[in-house]
């Protein structure tokens, strides 16, 4: 899949991967409307791509996708925008045990809303273009963090949801690739926080300090280029991408045909 001239929307765009993402899309010539609930950081950004990529090549529109009216207009506006969509990635993720209902209204819920309203727009038995949607996972998404079990439940949640929708999309003809990002930890606000936001599960602060360690932390140019991979690869199609703390990347699970 060619990106020159293609139109993305990523959410939680305003810092960390969806920052990253944008940019590497913006890179390789797509337009892109950029969606987070933090206005003051998505203006910042904003401003600065102009600089680069000129003003016409991006979009920021303030969005919290818990509102499915909120996610339903911005992204209608990005389709009046640029005139179609080619590439949605909901990104938008906090890791909160304390909030655990925010976090699954936001991890879970937010992804297969933001999925339902990109193939209102991309879906070609309804006069879409197609296209592809990645959603972001994480390793959480295939395997435990034992400190963050809401957290874990939301991106396994993911994985499913994402996987049994590429299905469908095959099945049923929608023109569209479904793919997933499953990071190890990644050098983000979110891991920033990670500590901090355990809840009930503090007393495991040590433990995921020490998986970190074991780990190791990627840069979010490394799932970047991950991203940008499923992208342009036109046959991954319900798969998803491992990229592990020392950069290895593997496809976890055996094709499904």
């Amino acid at each position: 899949m060619a990106l020159d001239g293609k139109a993305a929307l990523v959410t939680g765009a305003a810092q960390g991967l969806g920052k990253s993402f944008s940019e590497v899309l913006l890179q390789h010539g797509a337009k892109v409307a950029m969606l987070d609930v933090a206005e003051e950081a998505g203006k910042s950004l904003k401003e600065s791509l102009d600089q680069r990529y000129g003003a016409d090549r991006s979009l920021f529109i303030p969005c919290d996708v818990q509102s499915q009216q909120q996610f339903k207009d911005a992204m209608q506006k990005a389709v009046d925008t640029f005139g179609q969509l080619d590439i949605v990635c909901n990104n938008a993720g906090i890791v909160d045990e304390r909030a655990w209902e925010e976090a699954v209204s936001i991890n879970l819920m937010g992804v297969i809303r933001g999925t339902y309203l990109a193939l209102e727009h991309m879906n070609k038995l309804t006069g879409g273009p197609g296209g592809v949607v990645i959603n972001v996972a994480s390793l959480a998404g295939l395997g435990p963090l034992l400190s963050a079990p809401v957290y874990t439940a939301t991106k396994h949640g993911v994985v499913g949801f994402t996987r049994a929708m590429a299905d469908a999309s095959k099945v049923s003809g929608y023109g569209v690739r479904f793919n997933l990002l499953c990071p190890d930890f990644v050098q983000t606000n979110i891991l920033s926080a990670l500590t901090s936001s355990l809840g009930p599960f503090a007393h495991l602060r040590d433990s995921t300090k020490h998986l970190m360690e074991k780990h190791g932390i990627l840069d979010v140019s490394q799932v970047s280029q991950a991203f940008l991979q499923l992208l342009l690869d036109q046959t991954k199609d319900g798969e998803a991408l491992m990229v592990l703390g020392n950069g290895s990347q593997y496809y976890p699970f055996p094709s499904l045909e």
